[in-house]
């Protein structure tokens, strides 16, 4: 697309949930808007922005004339924390404080079109958690909305049959001996494209025990973001259409304008490498030179551990799975971020380092899709989280998978059963069956045979990213059909042709 003027440009406002597992995607998706012409505003709360400036520098975030960062309040206490934000208290409060200051901000933003600094905000593409600020925001303004859900078609779907588990009695559970007692080993046949899960294999939040308890207020909410979705212009999945074809046929049916337009990491790449590189999304700083160590270490020798951004465990697990990484013998690139521990995480002994000298590399956070990409890393263990997930699907791979929170789980029996391309960990994590895993993974039958199906899926998933490939395609659609046709139109109404 050629704007010959930059005031002409369609003007993209991007806002996130403010967690890191959300921000990257939501960052990759706003430079395809912007390679295609697109100005892009990218909302940051206060609160990450400064965690951005300090993991990457102070002038990290000072764009182009065409790609600006804006912040609004969390509604929080202000905070020094180099952390994630409990997940619960954020999601409440941005629920009851976002929507005020988003709309002063794009009043803000159109004060400065009719200045001639920069074009008017003709979409907003938000999180799927935020998606009821922005469709009553793009309401008042008379423009269309998209929501972008950054988890999988399979989740997503899970999200959209809640008020059918609801009305069928399966949630919230009667009593906590349903946790133990073998009733979320029961399979829901009757939701389509899942015949095979279980109870267990949804969402973990869904297991709530009492009908008020956090659980259960995290399910409301997303129940909630589901009905806001279908008032949405458009729905966006980060997905491809051939990991989940039947899934996303059947999604489709509910919601008529849904693009699945992933990896968007993949995607992105095709063009980012050239265009606004420099941007980054991480909130803590990478540590460089684990990408030298790699160096070191022969082919697909390396087992790479990372929980993401929101997992935390006791420091009984992180023992018993850094005693299974050192008793497996395998070199390994092990992320320990600060907060990843309940407690102090500076409780490996020295009996363990020496276990490991030469073999094990422990840092707090790293560029993750460079090191997946590295020729090195034969493994990935794994949260399971959908960013993770996908990424190390889209190089080729496998995983050892261990879900801890929400989607995770779903990932985890989808990653596993139905596309074969990882090993599901026990949830009460031993030393042994760390060994015996990431043993299997990395030189047994069943790691082989993983390993040939995440290859597999790799070519698919490129395919997909190619000019002429389902999510590419996908993403012309959404741009010329939806956004653009809408401003179009929009400008015909209120400037109709002289007769």
């Amino acid at each position: 697309m050629d704007y010959l003027n930059s005031l002409e440009k369609p003007h993209a406002v991007f806002i996130p949930y403010p967690a890191q597992g959300h921000i990257n995607p939501m960052l990759k998706l706003a430079k395809l808007f912007h390679f295609r012409g697109f100005h892009i505003t990218f909302v940051n709360t206060e609160y990450n922005h400064k965690r951005l400036l300090k993991a990457r520098g102070s002038n990290s975030l000072d764009g182009l004339p065409d790609f600006c960062f804006e912040t609004i309040p969390d509604g929080l206490p202000p905070s020094d924390a180099d952390a994630t934000q409990d997940i619960p208290t954020l999601t409440f409060s941005i629920r009851d404080t976002f929507f005020f200051p988003f709309l002063r901000l794009l009043t803000k933003l159109n004060e400065s079109a009719s200045a001639g600094f920069l074009p008017k905000v003709s979409c907003i593409v938000s999180d799927s958690t935020t998606t009821w600020i922005s469709v009553k925001a793009a309401d008042q303004l008379g423009i269309p909305t998209v929501s972008f859900w950054t988890v999988s078609a399979s989740t997503f779907n899970c999200f959209a049959h809640i008020p059918h588990l609801i009305d069928r009695g399966l949630i919230p559970l009667k009593d906590k001996s349903c946790l133990t007692n073998g009733y979320l080993d029961k399979k829901l046949e009757w939701i389509p494209c899942l015949k095979n899960v279980r109870l267990r294999d949804l969402p973990s939040f869904f297991n709530s025990t009492e009908p008020n308890d956090l659980d259960s207020k995290i399910t409301d909410f997303v129940r909630e973001a589901m009905v806001m979705t279908t008032k949405a212009t458009a729905v966006i999945i980060n997905t491809f259409s051939e990991l989940e074809q039947d899934v996303v046929s059947s999604l489709s049916t509910m919601f008529p304008k849904l693009y699945t337009i992933g990896p968007v990491h993949l995607l992105a790449d095709q063009v980012i490498k050239k265009h606004l590189e420099s941007i980054g999304s991480n909130l803590w700083k990478e540590e460089a030179e684990c990408m030298q160590w790699l160096d070191t270490k022969q082919p697909n020798s390396v087992v790479y551990v990372n929980y993401g951004s929101i997992t935390v465990m006791t420091p009984d697990q992180l023992t018993e799975f850094a005693w299974g990484l050192a008793n497996s013998k395998k070199p390994f690139l092990w992320i320990i971020r600060p907060d990843l521990v309940n407690g102090s995480s500076d409780i490996l002994s020295s009996e363990f380092e020496n276990e490991i000298k030469e073999r094990g590399l422990i840092t707090g956070w790293c560029p993750q899709e460079q090191v997946l990409s590295h020729p090195s890393i034969g493994g990935f263990l794994t949260h399971c989280g959908w960013n993770s997930t996908i990424e190390s699907m889209t190089q080729g791979v496998p995983l050892v998978c261990w879900p801890f929170y929400g989607d995770q789980q779903t990932n985890c029996r989808f990653a596993c059963t139905e596309w074969g391309i990882g090993i599901e960990i026990d949830t009460n994590v031993k030393r042994g069956e760390v060994e015996t895993l990431v043993n299997e993974l990395m030189e047994g039958d069943k790691g082989k045979a993983v390993k040939a199906n995440v290859m597999e899926w790799k070519k698919k998933a490129e395919q997909a990213v190619r000019p002429d490939g389902s999510s590419s395609m996908n993403l012309d659609k959404l741009i010329e059909e939806v956004l653009l046709k809408a401003r179009h139109d929009s400008e015909f109404m209120i400037h109709p042709p002289e007769l």
